[in-house]
C-alpha cells in the first residue's frame, strides 16, 4: 500500500466517525509525530556531539596551567 493509499483510506475511515472519536485519531497522530521528533532530535544531538564538530578543542593549546590558580576550588 502506498503511502498516499494509506492517506485516503484513513481519511474515509476518519470520515465514518464521530467527531470525539476524530479527535482522538487527530491527538494520536500528533502524539505520533512529536514523539518522532524528538527522537530524531536526539539523534541528530549525539550525532553532532559524537561527531568532528569539536575535535578542533583537542588541538588548542592550553591557555591556563596550575600555577595560574588564584584560590583553589575546595569543597564544603
Amino acid at each position: 500500500m502506498t503511502k498516499q493509499a494509506i492517506i485516503e483510506h484513513t481519511v474515509n475511515v476518519i470520515n465514518q466517525l464521530l467527531p470525539e472519536k476524530a479527535v482522538e485519531i487527530s491527538d494520536f497522530a500528533d502524539s505520533l509525530i512529536q514523539h518522532y521528533q524528538e527522537v530524531q532530535l536526539s539523534k541528530d544531538l549525539t550525532s553532532l556531539a559524537s561527531g568532528k564538530s569539536f575535535d578542533f578543542l583537542n588541538e588548542e593549546e592550553d591557555l591556563y596551567t596550575k600555577s595560574d590558580i588564584k584560590e583553589p576550588y575546595a569543597k564544603r
